[in-house]
């Protein structure tokens, strides 16, 4: 068999990427061979592309092309660029962990305050001495690249019993065009802790970047986590981000995500209910026009009974923009008295526009409730008239009926401030489209 060198759009082999990366990656020896394992297997399998069924409607070969370098470490106008960011986007009363570019920022970072009732420290630390943060049992070809050229990232641990007193947020700020940033984070969280999570992408002043993020997050028992991504990067962006999400018994998780950004993104959830009688409640809207892509992929596993799982979906797609949900539910044999559902709607603005829906179920035990859905439509025209009759004008008209279909899912996040903050960004997004 002759083997043919993976090149990138622009001619250069592939391994050109990892040796010019090579010099700036944290870890010891043992971490650089772990690296250097994740890069074959990314080199050997190349971006995703449709003939892989999970990559079906988001095919990276065509969309993206090729993986960017790294960008440089973020130097002063960087950072003073990215603090403008940071205050702009910033969720009133979190603390923030920023990372600029890839790198962890502690002067636009609220250390200090979080010590009191979390221990954290950086990948770039914890590689120092343990490569076991940068291996997963995923043989997805994205998720292996992150493997081998994350940078930095967050490693949080909640102990037992800690109840946060405000939600930490994990803002990732792109400052360098043409570059890739990525990143790799860790959330524990122990028996019995109640906290908020935030994740954000934002840019600052940066174009045609592309942004590589996995997250690892596991939940003790009897623990209540409220998770909530928000991803709004420029227009030109890629944004790739994986997550592998444990829960333990008698736990409960509410994730919410909303897309409002970026020329091509992809969230792959992986969710495992690891203890019984936990409950799982999984929200997200995307808003998408002119020609974004936005994928939400997400495999929610019931490996043990008496497990409850909700997932609620709604897309809102203009002009020829291109709207993708997978979900999988999965329900294992041994997993009896399950009750999972799973709904997606998708409401299109123009005829150009497209949603790919795709709900599966995959059950193995015979005791359970399970059911999903899956729609597609325009805005009803009998309630645009009715608004219309009353004065308002048709962009006022269908901004309140957008408002009112994607208020399903961001009513599910709990904390005031928060559901205003998301509000916020749809309501900013309907004005940009006006």
């Amino acid at each position: 068999m002759n083997v043919a060198v993976a090149k990138t759009g622009s001619g250069r082999a592939v391994s050109d990427l990892f040796a010019s990366a090579e010099g700036r990656l944290p870890g010891s020896p043992d971490v650089i061979a772990v690296r250097r394992e994740a890069f074959e297997t990314y080199e050997r399998l190349g971006l995703p592309h449709r003939r892989i069924e999970e990559w079906k409607y988001t095919d990276l070969r065509a969309l993206v092309g090729e993986v960017l370098p790294l960008a440089a470490a973020p130097d002063a106008t960087a950072l003073k660029r990215a603090a403008e960011a940071v205050k702009a986007h910033a969720i009133a009363g979190a603390r923030k962990l920023v990372l600029v570019d890839g790198v962890f920022a502690a002067e636009l970072s609220d250390v200090k305050a979080l010590a009191a009732e979390v221990s954290f420290k950086t990948l770039r630390v914890t590689l120092d001495k343990d490569a076991g943060l940068l291996k997963t049992a995923s043989t997805d070809a994205v998720v292996a690249l992150n493997a081998a050229l994350a940078t930095d990232g967050v490693v949080l641990s909640i102990a037992d019993g800690t109840q946060l007193s405000a939600p930490v947020q994990i803002i990732h700020v792109a400052t360098a065009a043409s570059a890739s940033a990525v990143t790799r984070s860790q959330v524990r969280i122990g028996k019995g802790a109640r906290a908020t999570i935030i994740e954000s992408f934002v840019a600052a002043g940066a174009a045609a970047y592309q942004v590589n993020d996995a997250v690892i997050v596991s939940i003790g028992d009897d623990a209540d986590v409220a998770f909530v991504r928000l991803m709004d990067d420029a227009p030109d962006a890629v944004n790739i981000t994986s997550q592998f999400v444990t829960v333990g018994a008698n736990a409960k998780l509410n994730f919410f995500n909303m897309t409002s950004g970026a020329a091509v993104s992809r969230l792959q959830g992986f969710i495992t209910l690891a203890g019984e009688s936990s409950e799982l409640s999984v929200n997200g809207v995307n808003l998408l026009k002119k020609t974004e892509h936005g994928d939400t992929t997400l495999v929610v596993d019931h490996a043990v009974p008496n497990c409850v799982s909700r997932e609620i979906f709604r897309a809102v797609i203009d002009d020829r923009a291109h709207s993708v949900f997978q979900g999988r539910i999965i329900v294992r044999p041994d997993a009896q008295k399950t009750d999972g559902k799973m709904m997606t709607r998708a409401l299109l603005l123009s005829d150009e526009a497209e949603a790919d829906n795709k709900p599966e179920l995959e059950i193995f035990a015979d005791d359970v409730s399970c059911g999903h859905g899956a729609t597609a439509g325009a805005l009803d025209e009998s309630l645009l008239f009715y608004l219309k009759a009353r004065g308002l004008p048709e962009k006022q008209a269908q901004a309140l009926l957008i408002q009112a279909f994607v208020g399903e899912a961001i009513e599910q996040i709990a904390d005031d401030t928060l559901r205003e903050h998301v509000i916020g960004i749809a309501e900013r997004w309907l004005e940009r489209r006006s």
